[in-house]
């Protein structure tokens, strides 16, 4: 059975949706799901001290429709992670993965993202303890290079060692972080893009599992990685901002499945959500927040954007407000 579950994520991996920092939460995730059955999708980095030593156990809620969903986690001690790990496979993930991307000064003081890619025994200790802890998939986030490092020596160095660890599965974000000198969002995008060291390190690692990451804005632009033989493509930015264009045409278009999703459909289909999550003390900005880039490109975007971002935060504002919205897109009073 774990290893029918492994081999379907790692199918549901060929596309995934990136963990984003306020943006990829449940009631984004659950959009995501209505617009793609196939893609993999990712919570926020949680950390394991949050989990572990504050208790805060409510992060690692999620709707069952989700699935596969995998949680990211954020920590460098080996015990505490394979705490934390414990505890979010308890929840019913389907992946526990390890940041060791994200550059900003936060985890940088509590010694864990990007800057673990100055300790790669320590992250092998990490994922060896995390693997022994749980029987899902323990995968690795991580960037090509930090600072004053050299991507052709460090990278191969880091791969064989969580390999060796048994991480089977890791996404490389294919840029350097700069963990000095450049804010979270410039390191998003200032540093140059590097895709073919991902390919040779696929061809230098046979046997992992490799996605790629950065800058990839469409389905056109990750097409071309996975034929020249990349197991996967992890989406950021693009997928929150244009979620239809990605992943409502995912389906078919990566996985041969089903057929285009239409974001109309989705829309009718929030509505019982929404009005579900606010019986549960869930404020309609929250949700539809979410749901602003829906129809990117189309006619009647602006308006339904401008009804949504003016309207959801004020006082009594319901699924009534969502219906206005969608009438400005369709001209069809719901």
């Amino acid at each position: 059975m774990e290893k029918a579950v492994k081999s379907q994520i790692g199918v549901s991996s060929r596309l995934s949706v990136a963990p984003m920092m306020d943006w990829t939460d449940r009631h984004c995730r659950y959009l995501h799901r209505l617009l793609s059955n196939e893609a993999l999708l990712y919570t926020e980095m949680v950390t394991s001290p949050a989990l572990v030593r504050g208790g805060a156990l409510h992060l690692l809620d999620h709707d069952q429709s989700e699935h596969p969903v995998a949680l990211q986690l954020g920590g460098s001690d080996p015990a505490e992670l394979a705490k934390a790990a414990r505890l979010g496979a308890a929840a019913g993930y389907d992946e526990i993965n390890l940041n060791c991307g994200c550059p900003s000064d936060r985890v940088q003081s509590g010694a864990f993202g990007a800057v673990l890619m100055k300790s790669p025994d320590l992250v092998a200790d990490c994922v060896a303890a995390m693997c022994a802890a749980v029987d899902v998939e323990v995968t690795v986030k991580c960037r090509i290079g930090v600072d004053d490092q050299d991507p052709q020596a460090v990278l191969p160095v880091f791969l064989d060692r969580i390999a060796e660890a048994g991480c089977e599965r890791v996404t490389i974000h294919a840029r350097k972080a700069w963990l000095k000198g450049l804010s979270p969002k410039e390191n998003r995008d200032i540093p140059p893009l590097d895709y073919d060291i991902v390919h040779q390190m696929k061809a230098a690692f046979p046997q992992l599992h490799i996605s790629l990451n950065g800058g990839v804005a469409s389905l056109d632009e990750a097409l071309p990685h996975l034929e020249r033989g990349l197991d996967g493509i992890m989406i950021g930015r693009a997928a929150y901002h244009q979620p239809s264009d990605i992943l409502s045409n995912a389906d078919p278009l990566i996985y041969g499945t089903g057929t285009a999703a239409d974001p109309v459909v989705v829309v009718g289909q929030m509505l019982s959500y929404i009005d579900d999550q606010m019986v549960k003390g869930a404020r309609l900005h929250q949700i539809t927040r979410h749901m602003l880039g829906l129809f990117a490109g189309r006619p009647g975007a602006r308006n339904w954007r401008r009804v949504l971002s003016e309207g959801a935060s004020r006082p009594g504002a319901d699924t009534q407000l969502v219906a206005t919205a969608l009438e400005k897109v369709t001209g069809i009073a719901a």
